[in-house]
């Protein structure tokens, strides 16, 4: 999601070079238990707007929705959709306000979910109208089965490692390791992330200030990924 937002910002930039002014993403995550004033408050925070308590619902959203006009906001990336419960009067009430937030601004709207199909979101009258505004992509861990799969995943591999701050590690060294990292994570982005950055908090910690293959073999994997390659824990 944070990737897609980054890759439509920096088109739109070279679109409308200077209008330092323009807003052309908005990305926030649904918080757990959400009203319909805590979800449009996220949008307000985004923005940095001021919010007070003596603001209401229909204040904010009428505030968030002017601005994000004015902004020329063109994508509203919504993370964890799947944390409303629209069984619940509150979930169902956050659901129609969402509704009303698309029907207000003039963006295309991208939510992102675990197991959309089998949550209440999809279900009953609100569930269809939802289902019937949206298209459902399925989101797989990456393969590595052909020299586009592995660009695509040595790409990656190759940009978390960018990020590094670690003063003796050797450049190029997970990009290296590129097919191993992804038979250990199952080709989950997730994973890897989790991987790459225990084994960076480990190499600090103990002063050697690297990662090595041995060092990720012995980082104990996430849940998902331990499905995938079963457990590996760390020696003591």
């Amino acid at each position: 999601m944070m990737a897609l937002g980054r890759s439509f910002q920096l088109a739109d930039a070279r679109q409308h070079p200077g209008h330092t002014e323009r807003r052309p993403v908005l990305f926030i995550s649904v918080p757990p238990a959400a009203t319909p004033k805590m979800l449009v408050s996220e949008f307000a925070r985004f923005l940095g707007m001021p919010l007070t308590d003596r603001l209401n619902q229909t204040q904010i959203t009428g505030a968030v929705c002017d601005l994000l006009c004015e902004l020329g906001t063109q994508l509203v990336l919504i993370d964890d959709v799947h944390l409303l419960d629209t069984q619940r009067r509150a979930g169902a009430e956050t659901s129609d306000q969402l509704k009303h937030l698309g029907e207000r601004i003039p963006a295309t709207f991208v939510y992102s979910a675990i197991d959309v199909e089998t949550s209440s979101l999809l279900s009953g009258v609100r569930g269809a109208q939802i289902a019937g505004r949206f298209k459902i992509f399925r989101h797989r861990p990456l393969a590595y089965a052909t020299e586009q799969d592995r660009a695509v995943w040595d790409d990656l591999v190759g940009a978390m490692e960018d990020l590094l701050r670690l003063r003796a590690h050797r450049p190029g060294t997970l990009v290296k390791h590129a097919s191993y990292l992804h038979a250990r994570t199952g080709g989950r982005i997730g994973s890897l992330s989790h991987l790459i950055r225990e084994a960076a908090l480990i190499a600090l910690t103990e002063g050697t200030e690297r990662i090595t293959k041995q060092l990720l073999g012995e980082v104990e994997l996430d849940a998902a990924a331990e499905d995938q390659a079963g457990p590996v824990r760390r020696k003591q």
